[in-house]
């Protein structure tokens, strides 16, 4: 049994539909080294959600209107 302090990774498409982007466009991102990390586990590609959230943070628009 797994407990439950283990994180539990997103699947590149959980993270599409948390963004709302297609997954097109985040293989784009992770091939050019633009999107959230990401961990590739055999062909699989994981994320944190701590480090989605943390990406988010740095591409807040501060701009006023």
């Amino acid at each position: 049994m797994v407990g439950n302090d283990v994180e539990r990774l997103l699947t590149i498409s959980e993270l599409s539909e948390m963004l709302g982007i297609p997954v097109d466009t985040l293989y784009g991102w992770r091939h050019r080294g633009e999107g959230p990390e990401g961990y590739r586990i055999g062909r699989h590609v994981r994320y944190r959600r701590a480090a989605v959230e943390a990406w988010l943070e740095g591409r807040l628009d501060h701009a006023q209107g």
